[in-house]
């Protein structure tokens, strides 16, 4: 499922192509995707302006003139694909959005865990896809007494607790690994006891993790390309997920070091160097 650098880069896509320019024509082409789509949805995006954009967690909303955001979230296998008016219909395309300046974007979803709904805008937060999410990770208020706060009493794992959306929003199995690794700290620890500077320290490495992978155009992985069809390039730059088995790069020469191991935590891989992290 992408994951916030994904879907901040994707958003930002469609930002550029959307914002300010009026949907000249909208297609629906199924009733329904996780969930039904709402009734009418062709014919109140058909003629709406695009005003603006925002993300939260792994959610985007584009808002609308009038006082009307869609909803979109791209599930495990969605994807948007910006093009020009008159393209082919690509397999599985749910739904198409055609501009006043010829820009046409496709909804594609092989699967269909993907969902669109229509939100008020001045009730975006209430939701109930977004009501009970977690604070924003790159936000200034995304501080380390904030996510120990966020933590006290849990007695599950970190890996666990960051990747609950409740706990921190859009962060996910990729992102939290790679967070743990470079803050030291080991994905089996007691949520709780992410405390004091130990917390600081992972705020500060979550923050520099997501705002790299951003600026690659997030990871590309299985279903996952950027709205112009290039790929993310930030899977390069992995340091443990998906690397079992490597050496640590930051045990050089150290003999008790065996590598970068991989665990199964909640049903999900986590990788991560036992010696160096704690």
């Amino acid at each position: 499922m992408p994951e916030l650098p994904e879907v901040e880069t994707v958003m930002r896509g469609l930002q550029a192509c959307l914002q300010g320019h009026v949907i000249r024509h909208a297609g629906v082409h199924r009733a329904d995707l996780r969930w039904k789509l709402p009734r009418g949805l062709a014919a109140r995006l058909t003629g709406a302006r695009v005003t603006g954009f925002r993300r939260r967690g792994k959610y985007m909303l584009m808002r609308l003139d009038g006082g009307t955001s869609v909803l979109i979230h791209l599930g495990m296998s969605g994807r948007i694909v910006i093009g020009r008016a008159n393209a082919e219909t690509a397999p599985h395309e749910h739904m198409t959005l055609e501009t006043d300046d010829g820009c046409r974007i496709a909804f594609i979803d092989p699967r269909r865990f993907g969902s669109i709904d229509l939100v008020p805008t001045e009730g975006e937060d209430s939701h109930k896809l977004l009501a009970g999410l977690g604070p924003e990770p790159l936000d200034r208020g995304f501080t380390g007494r904030l996510l120990a706060d966020e933590l006290a009493g849990r007695k599950t794992s970190i890996k666990a607790a960051l990747s609950d959306q409740r706990v921190v929003a859009g962060l996910g199995n990729i992102y939290v690994c790679e967070a743990l690794y470079r803050a030291a700290i080991s994905p089996r620890r007691i949520a709780r006891t992410v405390v004091g500077e130990r917390a600081g320290r992972l705020v500060e490495e979550i923050k520099k993790t997501l705002q790299e992978a951003i600026a690659a155009g997030g990871s590309s992985l299985r279903d996952y390309v950027q709205p112009d069809g290039e790929l993310g390039y930030f899977q390069h730059a992995w340091k443990v997920y998906d690397h079992a088995g490597e050496p640590c790069e930051r045990c050089p020469g150290a003999p008790e070091c065996r590598g970068i191991r991989r665990i199964v935590q909640g049903g999900r891989s986590t990788f991560y160097c036992p010696r160096m992290q704690r």
